[in-house]
């Protein structure tokens, strides 16, 4: 509450000081400001103020605030802002955010954009879209430092100073031959405690960490990840350096990789946010629930097909609910579990095998005790011990089968190379279903005479 009331309040200073035209007022307020809390502010004004606060803003902060919007608006921001104004700010723009601003406009409004602004940056970026969607190549950029081998830690800290503005971090140097090839890198630490007189190649540590421009986005997150880097150099086949992916892009992808996990998982299709229409959202839902109605009239099949078992224990009507329940909650357990796992680190064959024997005890486990609660409680609640057991063996082997399924399901996905969060939970829940009834009546159906 008291967040949002600050929010209302510096919206209401902003207006204000707009509408007497004190553009230092202004500026005084947005100096107080994270780049994501003046984007938070452009949304929150009424359009009537919009085009004046973008004239109150320095280019800096323009091109600060078109990095926090989504693609729409920044595109939006462009059109209002005019050609002088547009090509200054796509010029501050970090490379790989101005890649994928223009990804999916026409050609003619991309060369159009890239005419505005310096050669170098247009070719870097020309080139960065050539790439496959969600390779490192594509999230690249060149705001890094690169030195050759033969300068001296004096000749790299003055190299620093002159493009201290443009980099995006200074952590670490990436030495290079006179192709451009990678050679070493150096941080920053290594600068400020060396002798100015020593070479760099002396210095420098040959063992670098890269990633090729083909390998995916996730891959390369997870190299930042595990080394702890600020920024990871990126190569073509021949080792030469074509750019930097750093930290804060990282944590973009594994945003948006973790988001198509959840709507791969709940079987929602393409993104939903807040601000999805209702039939817009409907629509991305409806293929996936549409194909998991179909497949859950096989349940409605099976219990049909029992329907005299049904009739001539009626108690067993209890228990359907809880054995169908238990067993998909169990394979989504699992399949969470999998994916992601799946998603931090690859598995080999032995690793593989462990972890489908693992989940098959934990399967055991899980079901043996769940079993033995729920057979005292259908023998006490109605005083029929072969209920019992009926009821309790099939939640056994019900549990381990849902634990297997939403393990062993997702895994043979990833070894044909698809995205195991396809496996989704709706669709492991109706395929245990159907196993669970089958299950359940057909041990039902092999007592009958006991329980009767």
């Amino acid at each position: 509450m008291t967040v949002a009331l600050l929010e209302d309040e510096i919206t209401l200073a902003l207006i204000k000081a707009m509408k007497e035209g004190k553009i230092i007022e202004f500026q005084d307020i947005l100096d107080e400001l994270q780049p994501y809390d003046m984007a938070i502010q452009y949304r929150h004004l009424p359009d009537k103020h919009r085009n004046k606060f973008l004239l109150y803003l320095t280019i800096r902060q323009l091109t600060e605030l078109m990095q926090e919007l989504p693609k729409n608006e920044q595109i939006d921001i462009l059109h209002k802002l005019g050609i002088e104004k547009s090509a200054k700010v796509l010029d501050r723009m970090d490379n790989d955010d101005l890649a994928l601003l223009l990804a999916d406009l026409e050609p003619e409004r991309i060369e159009e954009l890239l005419s505005q602004i310096n050669q170098d940056d247009s070719r870097f970026v020309h080139n960065t879209m050539t790439y496959p969607p969600e390779t490192a190549g594509r999230l690249m950029n060149n705001r890094y430092v690169w030195i050759p081998r033969h300068y001296t830690i004096r000749q790299a800290i003055d190299k620093i100073k002159q493009f201290a503005e443009l980099a995006e971090y200074l952590n670490y140097l990436y030495v290079v031959d006179e192709d451009k090839k990678l050679l070493g890198v150096l941080s920053y630490k290594d600068l400020i405690l060396g002798n100015l007189e020593d070479k760099i190649e002396e210095v420098m540590y040959n063992r670098v960490i890269k990633a090729d421009v083909l390998t995916d986005q996730e891959e390369a997150a997870q190299l930042i990840s595990r080394y702890d880097f600020v920024t990871l150099p990126i190569v073509e086949k021949d080792n030469t350096l074509a750019g930097v992916i750093t930290v804060d892009d990282v944590i973009d992808v594994v945003m948006q990789e973790a988001n198509e996990d959840i709507e791969k998982l709940s079987a929602s299709g393409k993104s939903i946010d807040f601000n999805t229409p209702a039939l817009i959202a409907a629509y991305r839902r409806l293929p996936w629930l549409i194909l998991l109605l179909f497949i859950g009239l096989f349940s409605g099949g099976i219990i049909s097909r029992f329907e005299e078992t049904l009739q001539t224990v009626v108690a067993l009507t209890f228990f359907m609910p809880m054995i169908a329940g238990m067993t998909g909650n169990t394979g989504t357990q699992s399949l969470s579990v999998v994916v992601r796992g799946l998603a931090s680190q690859k598995l080999n064959f032995k690793q593989t095998v462990q972890l489908v024997i693992r989940e098959l005890w934990v399967g055991i486990i899980i079901g043996a005790i769940c079993s033995v609660l729920i057979l005292l409680i259908a023998y006490v609640w109605q005083g029929n011990f072969v209920l019992g057991i009926v009821v309790g063996g099939s939640l056994l082997m019900t549990l381990i089968i849902g634990t297997l399924a939403g393990t062993i399901i997702p895994l043979i996905l990833y070894r044909f190379n698809i995205d195991p969060a396809v496996a989704s939970g709706p669709l492991i829940t109706t395929i245990n279903d159907i196993l669970s009834l089958l299950i359940y009546f057909g041990m039902a159906t092999l007592f009958i005479t006991q329980l009767m």
